[in-house]
């Protein structure tokens, strides 16, 4: 998912510079999405993995 961000923010740039403002946008909106949806996945799973690892130990 973080792979799919960095390249939308890419099509981003890349169509920013070459003046194709609406899809720069479009681009970086659904780029920004990706990338809150996998720092909320990974904050989820760093807990998840955390307190199964604990529970094991135990």
């Amino acid at each position: 998912m973080l792979k799919w961000a960095i390249v939308f923010a890419i099509i981003s740039v890349i169509a920013g510079v070459l003046g194709f403002t609406g899809i720069a946008a479009g681009a970086a909106g659904i780029a920004k999405i990706l990338f809150f949806i996998f720092l909320i996945l990974f904050v989820l799973f760093l807990v998840l993995g955390a307190t199964v690892f604990k529970a094991v130990k135990d």
